[in-house]
Formats: structure tokens, C-alpha cells, sequence
């Protein structure tokens, strides 16, 4: 599936969003900027420190992602769309164990409560990026429930992809997966993405699925601090390219790739990837984060609900519940709610499944005129009832039939804005 044009159709508007959406990837941890919260009530916000996929790796000495002294007041805009509160009343994930590939995952982290596993040099996150993201797949919120993960009941099996400064390694993936292939582990999301295949990572992902395992990875790396002007010309990264790998790309609140991302093909989802809330490695602090490998989490989180609610099913059967259920787009965009409650025809299409949120207010609200977009949905909805009124009940028996639900049932949430 060939990706959207890159800046096409974006409907973003807010330069608090934009500043947080533009964070570095790779920075030294004793300069890690802010980057701001926008508020839904269009005044400054909150910020918080932006999370790293890596650190620099020219520095002389590794000096680890400090402790955030901040925490988010808000829930932000991606559990919104995703809409967890109400998917957790359906499933949490317990009992699945996900295998999570990147720079390790501190176990004594906030909001994980002793569900993680880590082998090795695992157990140290020095970049905390592992941690964000297993957050984003596991973590309960700790005393800010409402930033709770999409699976809050999985475990997480930690494994290192990468150096101490998160630099990836196609050797340490491949003994990662085989790692999580031992372990049983029911999903494996691979955050980090190599820009060569080699026949050591095809086994390793191959035997992984053989084994059972719903296998996840980032469509793209994070792009670099810094991009020449010359275009970049799109590529396939590994081991999102295997057959049978769910590929990974980040989205906006308006639903297209960040501009900056790296091009590339063969995506299979996307799913929130900017202006992302979740903790680090140590204190209970938060930071913001994004990138193809936090859209990973997500559709990681959302894999391990499935797979606790449906834990019959098959690998191919888990994946195309993923995709079928999702927004439909040219990226298809995630829908951990409808993945979970839809009922699936016979062909694997989702048959009237209900939605987390209505994609198209998510995407054309920002947190600026959020008053005006409710003003114009006063009027809509005053309208469909002059409408309804002079219809009657050939109308009324129509939106029922259509599975038309009742004014203010949406998520309602502004689309670079937190509730």
C-alpha cells in the first residue's frame, strides 16, 4: 500500500502541537527539550520533556534520559482516538505477554507493577524509550489512570534491539526474537527498524510466527536530528518487510504521516504517533514522545487485547482483525475498540462495527476553535432534528437501521487537544 504524499492533506493548526510534534530523536539526555501539551481550551498548555529514541551517539560519554519532574495534567489526544476508556471495559489484555524489542524496559517502572520481564542488559533503559512505549502497550497510569495503556493487563517480556544509546543491531533483533520465540510470547513488537534483510533476521521472524506469535514492527526509524534537503527516496526497512509482519507507521490527529517522516512502502497500519504522553524509567514523571515505533506500541497494545478476548485465534486471524476493522484510509488507522467488539463476516470484513470515535471530528477539531466545531455541531444536530420532525418515523426508522447513536456519544475530542 503506497503511503499517502508526504504534507498532503494536513489539517493540523496550533503551534503548540507543532512544537511538540517536532521532537529530536536523538539529543544528549542533559538537554532533553520541552515540548508543550496544547490545551483543549486554546491557552498555552503544558510542557513536558520530549522522550528520545536515542541518544547522541558522538557523545564521549552515555549520560542516560533524566527523570521528568513533570506530569501531564490531561489525557491526550491519541488515547481519545483510540478511545481506551471504553475498550477497557471489554478487554485489558491479562494474561497476554508481550515481547517488546528496543531499548529495554525498566521493571520497577511507575505503572507496570512488577509485569515486566527483562533478559540481560534489558532490565537497564538508558534511552527510556523502551519504557515510554511499554507504557503505551502495558502500563496502568499509576495515579493518572486515564494515561493507562491500550492493554493494562498484559505482561512484558523486555528485550534489548539496540545499544545503551539505542543504536539498532540486526544481530541483537535477531536474538531478541528468538528470545521472545522461547519465551511464548503471544505478540512481539519490534520498535526499531533496520535499513538491511539479512537470512538470520527472515528465520528468526519466520520461526517467531510459526511459533504463534503476532509479530508488530516500525515501518520506518525515527528520521534523523537532521535532514539535508535532497528527498529522500523511499526504501523498505526490516523486519517490517518480512512476510506476514504487520507494518507500523505513526500518524497525526489528522490521520497523514508527520511530514518529516522516512518515505517508504508496504505499511499496513498506522496509528497515533505524535504528541504522545507516557512515562519513563524512573520517578513517575512524563514525557512526550512519537515516531513510527510509538505507533508500534499501540498497535501492539491493541494486538494483546484482541488476543486475551480471542485467544483461539490465529496470528493471520489476529492481524486481519487489526486491519479490518480499522478506519479505512489509505493508510488504514487503527481502531483498538472496534478490533476487539466487531463480529467479522465470513470474508473478514467488519460488519457494522461500532466505532471508538468519528474519525473526521478527531481530524478537523483542533484545540483553538474546539468552541466553534461544538456551536456547529449545536446547529447540525438542531437541524437533523427539524429534519427527523418532518420525517417522522420513516427518518428516525432509517437512522436506527443505519446505527445512527444519540448526540453527545462521541468521544468529542479536539484533535490537538487533550479532555
Amino acid at each position: 500500500m503506497t503511503p499517502p504524499a508526504r504534507g498532503a492533506g494536513r489539517l493540523l493548526s496550533g503551534a503548540g502541537l507543532a512544537a511538540a510534534l517536532l521532537l529530536p530523536t536523538a539529543v544528549p539526555a542533559t538537554a532533553q527539550p520541552l515540548a508543550r501539551v496544547p490545551a483543549a481550551d486554546g491557552k498555552k498548555g503544558q510542557e513536558l520533556p520530549g522522550m528520545p529514541s536515542a541518544l547522541d551517539p558522538e557523545a564521549e560519554e552515555v549520560v542516560c534520559t533524566p527523570a521528568s519532574r513533570q506530569k501531564a495534567e490531561k489525557q491526550d489526544w491519541s488515547r481519545q482516538r483510540l478511545d481506551l476508556d471504553r475498550l477497557h471495559q471489554h478487554s485489558t489484555g491479562a494474561g497476554v505477554t508481550v515481547a517488546l524489542i528496543g531499548t529495554g524496559v525498566a521493571p520497577d517502572a511507575a505503572g507496570l507493577d512488577g509485569r515486566v520481564t527483562a533478559q540481560g542488559e534489558a532490565e537497564d533503559d538508558c534511552v527510556g524509550q523502551g519504557t515510554f512505549l511499554a507504557g503505551l502497550i502495558a502500563g496502568n497510569g499509576g495515579d493518572s489512570p486515564r494515561l493507562a495503556g491500550v492493554a493494562p493487563g498484559a505482561n512484558i517480556l523486555a528485550l534489548r534491539g539496540t545499544d545503551r544509546r539505542g543504536q539498532a543491531s540486526s544481530a541483537l533483533v535477531v536474538e531478541a526474537l528468538r528470545a521472545a520465540t522461547e519465551a511464548k510470547a503471544e505478540v512481539i513488537a519490534v520498535a526499531v527498524a533496520l535499513p538491511r534483510q539479512d537470512a538470520a533476521l527472515s528465520s528468526a521472524v519466520a520461526e517467531a510466527r510459526r511459533e504463534g506469535a503476532v509479530v508488530l514492527a516500525a515501518a520506518t526509524p525515527d528520521p534523523p536530528s537532521r535532514i539535508g534537503t535532497d528527498e529522500i527516496p523511499a526504501r523498505t526497512y526490516w523486519p517490517a518487510g518480512e512476510p506476514g509482519v504487520l507494518s507500523v507507521a505513526d500518524m497525526l490527529p489528522g490521520g497523514t504521516r508527520p511530514d518529516s517522516s522516512l518515505p517508504t512502502d508496504g505499511i499496513d497500519l498506522a496509528a497515533p504517533g505524535a504528541g504522545v504522553v507516557s512515562g519513563g524509567p524512573s520517578g513517575d514523571g512524563h514525557y512526550l514522545g512519537g515516531g513510527a515505533a510509538v505507533a508500534t506500541a499501540y498497535a501492539a497494545g491493541a494486538a494483546a487485547a484482541v488476543r486475551a478476548t480471542r485467544p483461539d485465534d490465529s496470528p493471520e486471524a489476529v492481524v486481519r482483525r487489526l486491519t479490518s476493522t480499522a478506519y479505512p484510509a489509505d493508510i488504514p488507522q487503527l481502531d483498538a475498540y472496534a478490533a476487539v467488539t466487531a463480529v467479522l463476516g465470513d470474508s473478514g470484513t467488519s460488519s457494522g462495527a461500532e466505532r471508538a470515535a468519528d474519525p473526521v471530528t478527531v481530524r478537523d477539531t483542533s484545540a483553538t476553535d474546539r468552541a466553534t466545531g461544538r456551536a456547529t455541531l449545536f446547529v447540525l444536530i438542531g437541524s437533523a432534528g427539524v429534519l427527523a420532525a418532518l420525517w417522522a418515523g420513516f427518518a428516525l426508522s432509517r437512522a436506527r437501521a443505519r446505527g445512527w447513536r444519540p448526540a453527545g456519544t462521541g468521544t468529542g475530542a479536539a484533535a490537538t487537544g487533550t479532555e
